[in-house]
């Protein structure tokens, strides 16, 4: 068991310590203890798509096609063609 209380960010090593400033020690201990030696890669991505899709069909106004590509961080091409997509289930 590690003892949190005397821990400061500044005695953890590389990435920890970064992750310490940014959520605290805590939340570090947590993620040391369940992933440590693994190597973990992040997704440029932060949403799933199945909610990204459902957000974009339920916002799209028929004007607002930049507006969304650039809030979910796709292009306007991959947005328009979700729209068909769900358009020709219809």
């Amino acid at each position: 068991m590690i003892d949190k209380s005397s821990l400061a960010s500044g005695h953890l090593n590389g990435i920890y310590e970064e992750f310490a400033e940014l959520v605290g020690i805590d939340a570090v201990v947590k993620i040391y203890t369940k992933f440590r030696g693994q190597q973990v890669n992040f997704p440029v991505r932060l949403f799933a798509q199945g909610y990204v899709i459902n957000q974009i069909l339920e916002r799209y106004d028929g004007k607002n096609l930049n507006t969304l590509a650039t809030k979910f961080g796709y292009s306007e091409r991959w947005v328009r063609e979700m729209l068909k997509k769900y358009k020709e289930r219809m």
